[in-house]
């Protein structure tokens, strides 16, 4: 018999590089990333946002502004992180720079496919 090491590839993180403590300036980006569920489903995750702000208020105008559903998660390295359906990664770029004037264009990080 021949034995063969096979390398079993593991899930994929999209928060890997967050958690970097040497990558630079990753903790004053805000990152907002999008996450391939079942089928065509995503989810849109928003991270990075400073503790100061009140995280329900937030979600409560971006599920009103796009119609959709979300919640906010509580982790234990990376802290607060909104939820939302769908892919609305422009949507929430626009919201957070424009709409709701909470971040510049510059310090934020837009991941995915």
């Amino acid at each position: 018999m021949v034995e063969v090491d096979a390398v079993i590839p593991s899930a994929f993180d999209p928060f890997a590089e967050a958690r970097e403590a040497d990558a630079p300036g990753a903790k004053e980006y805000v990152h907002i990333r999008v996450q391939q569920r079942n089928g065509k489903k995503c989810l849109t995750t928003v991270q990075g946002l400073k503790k100061d702000f009140s995280y329900d208020k937030i979600l409560k105008d971006l599920k009103k502004d796009f119609c959709c559903n979300g919640n906010v998660v509580q982790d234990k390295e990376l802290g607060k992180i909104i939820q939302l359906q769908g892919d609305q990664r422009k949507n929430v770029l626009h919201f957070l720079v424009q709409k709701a004037r909470i971040v510049n264009k510059d310090q934020i990080k837009i991941h995915g496919f």
